[in-house]
């Protein structure tokens, strides 16, 4: 039996939508959706591809929204992406589109294997992270947090999952961890200040805390991103719906990470910017492997990604929704469009 929904904040008014750039939803149903004959998009796609546990019972009382299943009621958590089979495996896809971004990297902090004696992955979603790291440092304790049990049972034998809102208090010890790592936390955390404080007290002194996150927003240099595309109105329709929530998505354009580790205490502190571009239109072998990912990850649960922020928050319908993801999927296999995204990784040390 379905939970209720939880009680969602006021919708924006036509007028609000307008103020902020957002087109109507009813915009994307008056566009034509028909494939352009001439697009070389799957062409582009294809040549490239050549040279190339004991819980209880009320966790799994999941609440459904529009068709998608979302995690049960646990204090204040309220996470927009779904936790059914189609999503996990797009959150799967998900975690190698965000490797290949690191160059196949876990993790940037200088890390001593020798030391690292015990790990927590903040909003392990899957637990695919934590399990990567737990094969790679099988001395190490490694525990994954999420606020729905959809990890797997089989995992290492160094590594166990907990039920955990990580916007409440935090019941570790201080001084508990070697490394914490939070991954894509963008629209869940409602302070972010208080979150690096939550970490900062938690990690051992001489530890390492890491957050990766992507800006909410497609961009391009040579404007090929029109101001009235899908691509465009995706930045601010999350944006708005992340206002709506009070949980921003827009952590990376306002430096949260490094502003929220320097206020909490952390030391040599350290930043890498990632460029992504979406789709495989850029030249460089390595950077077209980056988006041709990318464009797989968005496009494996499109509707997944969103349904909350965008039917539930902003009050578009499941319909218009799926029209505008048509437009979405059109400008993402488009070779023309040189949308990209900019994402970034900050890790910084506990004084010792």
């Amino acid at each position: 039996m379905a939970a209720r929904p939880a009680q969602q904040p006021p919708l924006l008014s036509n007028e609000e939508q307008t103020a902020v750039g957002i087109l109507p939803a009813s915009h994307w149903q008056q566009q034509s959706t028909v494939e352009d004959p001439n697009d070389d998009a799957a062409s582009s796609i294809e040549s490239f591809m050549s040279s190339t546990a004991s819980l209880s019972s009320t966790i799994f009382e999941y609440r459904t929204i529009h068709g998608r299943t979302y995690h049960g009621e646990i204090g204040n958590a309220e996470s927009w992406e779904p936790n059914d089979e189609r999503h996990k495996e797009a959150l799967d896809i998900a975690h190698h589109a965000f490797t290949v971004v690191l160059d196949g990297k876990l993790y940037m902090a200088p890390l001593d294997k020798k030391k690292v004696q015990k790990v927590v992955d903040i909003g392990t979603g899957t637990g695919i992270w934590a399990i990567d790291f737990a094969d790679e440092f099988p001395n190490a304790e490694v525990i994954g947090t999420d606020i729905t049990p959809i990890q797997p049972s089989w995992v290492p034998a160094n590594i166990k999952f907990e039920l955990d809102d990580c916007n409440g208090e935090w019941t570790w010890p201080d001084n508990t961890f070697d490394f914490i790592h939070l991954r894509m936390m963008f629209g869940i955390i409602e302070d972010w200040d208080a979150l690096f404080r939550q970490a900062y007290r938690t990690c051992k002194p001489g530890g390492y805390t890491e957050s990766f996150i992507k800006c909410s927003t497609f961009m391009s240099d040579d404007g090929s991103v029109k101001d009235d595309s899908a691509m465009a109105q995706w930045g601010r329709v999350w944006n708005a719906a992340g206002k709506k929530m009070g949980r921003t998505f827009e952590v990376y354009d306002h430096d949260l990470q490094q502003k929220g580790m320097e206020a909490a205490g952390f030391v040599d502190i350290e930043a890498k910017e990632y460029y992504i571009p979406v789709g495989v239109w850029h030249k460089d072998k390595n950077l077209a492997e980056k988006g041709l990912w990318w464009k797989i990850m968005m496009e494996s649960d499109l509707e997944g990604y969103l349904n909350y922020p965008f039917n539930a928050v902003m009050g578009w319908t499941p319909a218009e929704t799926a029209v505008y993801a048509t437009h979405l999927r059109k400008e993402l296999s488009n070779p023309k469009i040189h949308g990209y995204f900019k994402a970034r990784s900050v890790w910084g040390r506990k004084p010792e």
